[in-house]
């Protein structure tokens, strides 16, 4: 019941809201239906009219006036990271300001969005990995800055054919999106620049997957 109530919030939003600035998803224990004590809320934004893409020939499938395209880089970086080569010039004022020029491209640098992000948050707030934490009432909370992606991410299509079991569950995951937080690998060549690729939607489409039992046994761990 906590989840479909904070879906049909989740739908109501969405219809309501009419500009092109940010998208919301509401995630962690609180979202998943726990209420336990020391819980916190976990929140990530995006800008609406930017779009990561993995190769360029996927530039073909979004209007260009409309959408900052932005190309993933993983040549360089570890597994599950990436730099974000930006492919024309942002409407993002963030995104503009906190570019670097690594290889003679511009990169968004994960450190300096994310300090800007932070900064710009309400008082009391200090960064906490990708994110910007602090409390609210009483109840604590992780604000994470990030870009979407539309499209799977071909080194994890190997995952596809691995989760057989529920193929309706995992059908919905790859066509759904993937995000990419401010926070770079520690033994990274680039970690002051890199983002760390988010599964944070398919986590939940997981969990809502689970049965009672095994979602009880999953909040026990």
């Amino acid at each position: 019941m906590r989840r479909d109530v904070l879906d049909i919030n989740d739908v109501m939003e969405k219809k309501v809201r009419t500009d092109d600035g940010y998208s919301v998803l509401l995630g962690g224990n609180y979202k998943e239906g726990f209420r336990l004590k020391g819980s916190d809320v976990d929140m990530m934004f995006w800008p609406n009219n930017h779009r990561v893409i993995w190769e360029l020939s996927q530039s073909q499938y979004y209007n260009t006036h409309r959408q900052t395209l932005i190309l993933c880089d993983c040549s360089d970086s570890p597994p599950g990271y990436t730099l974000l080569y930006l492919l024309s010039p942002s409407t993002n004022i963030v995104a503009q300001i906190v570019c670097v020029r690594i290889y003679n491209r511009h990169y968004i640098s994960s450190s300096k969005y994310r300090q800007i992000m932070c900064s710009a948050s309400p008082r009391h707030t200090v960064p906490h990995g990708p994110c910007s934490s602090g409390t609210f009432r009483k109840l604590d909370y992780d604000n994470a800055h990030s870009f979407v992606s539309d499209l799977w991410l071909p080194s994890a299509s190997s995952w596809i054919d691995r989760c057989q079991s529920q193929p309706h569950v995992v059908n919905d995951i790859v066509r759904n999106r993937c995000h990419f937080v401010a926070v770079g690998h520690k033994l990274g060549r680039h970690e002051n620049h890199e983002w760390r690729i988010s599964f944070s939607l398919a986590e939940q489409k997981l969990v809502y997957s689970m049965n009672h039992c095994q979602f009880l046994t999953y909040g026990l761990l």
